[in-house]
């Protein structure tokens, strides 16, 4: 689970590198805490498909609001894949 919070963390910072990696909370809520736009966080989602391969519906994308709910939804997706 680190490690896909840390690859997360790594798109995160390469759709908005004005972040710091580090002082990113687990809980911290990408648009309301962190300030990303609707535009940075599709490009978000389309950097995490590409990475992952993995199809992420506009339905679950509530399920990435934060880096701890990012982590957990892929590690169910990506697990389920196996």
């Amino acid at each position: 689970m680190t490690d896909l919070r840390a690859a997360f963390l790594e798109e995160l910072t390469s759709v908005a590198p004005d972040l710091d990696a580090a002082s990113i909370g687990d809980d911290d809520h990408l648009q309301d805490d962190l300030g990303l736009d609707s535009m940075d966080f599709l490009n978000l989602v389309s950097a995490l498909h590409k990475r992952f391969g993995l199809p992420i519906p506009e339905a679950d994308y509530p399920r990435l609001a934060t880096p701890a709910k990012a982590a957990a939804y892929l590690a169910e997706k990506l697990g389920a894949r196996r």
